[in-house]
């Protein structure tokens, strides 16, 4: 091998042995009562978290689905209970930045992620076999001795289930997942229109005579506003 290419091998091999940057999205927060670091999370970092996330609420529900014993509230209502929380913790941090503080770079990730976690949602809801487990304890839970809150939580289980289609046959499932992405991406369409047109109508000051009164915080929060849409020396 010629020295030029042994020198390039093991730049690519050094590389890729190189510790990745961590993303804070997947990683234990050291933070004050646990809340996000929103300092350290950047846009690109949701797509590939979401991504860990969902092979890992898949992961969680298949070994459910996989248990050799007997259904029970525990293995069962309990065990998918518990399942999907890094999931839900990167949606809600998502969900805050998107309607908080969205640009156009979440807005992307938005448009991304719609069909995916509906195909998602319905991986889980529209199994056959998960489902079979969850009407197993639902149809055994007068001899189960459950409290209140285990009842509730598998009655709101069953329910959500037998609502999101998990009773149909194989045909009408497709249909519905079809309907479902549909849906999903049309949600998210109307909320960035219905954004768009919102921001399109707002007041633009043109003279700062006409802002007295208000703190140097709001006017300046205003003037950037206006910069960022394109009306510099204006505010809104």
């Amino acid at each position: 091998m010629k020295p030029f290419m042994i020198l390039l091998t093991s730049i690519f091999m050094l590389s890729g042995c190189a510790k990745q940057p961590e993303n804070p999205l997947l990683a234990d927060w050291d933070t004050p009562f646990e809340t996000p670091p929103f300092n350290l999370i950047e846009d690109q970092h949701f797509m590939p978290a979401y991504e860990v996330a969902m092979k890992a609420e898949m992961a969680e529900v298949q070994a459910i689905i996989d248990n050799p014993e007997a259904p029970n509230f525990q293995n069962t209502v309990e065990a998918l209970e518990k399942s999907g929380k890094l999931l839900s913790r990167i949606d809600r941090v998502f969900g805050c930045l998107n309607g908080a503080n969205t640009n156009d770079s979440l807005q992307s990730v938005s448009k991304r992620l719609a069909p995916l976690l509906s195909k998602h949602s319905d991986d889980i809801y529209l199994n056959d076999k998960l489902f079979a487990r969850i009407k197993a304890v639902y149809e055994d839970k007068d001899n189960l001795n459950l409290t209140d809150e285990q009842l509730t939580l598998l009655d709101n289980f069953y329910k959500g289930f037998v609502r999101s289609g998990a009773g149909l046959d194989e045909a009408d499932k497709q249909i519905l997942r079809g309907i479902n992405e549909e849906l999903s991406n049309l949600y998210v369409r109307f909320r960035q229109n219905h954004l768009a047109q919102t921001n399109a109508i707002g007041l633009v000051i043109e003279n700062k005579a006409d802002l007295a009164g208000l703190s140097d915080e709001v006017i300046s929060a205003a003037a950037e506003l206006a910069k960022n849409r394109e009306m510099e020396g204006k505010w809104a």
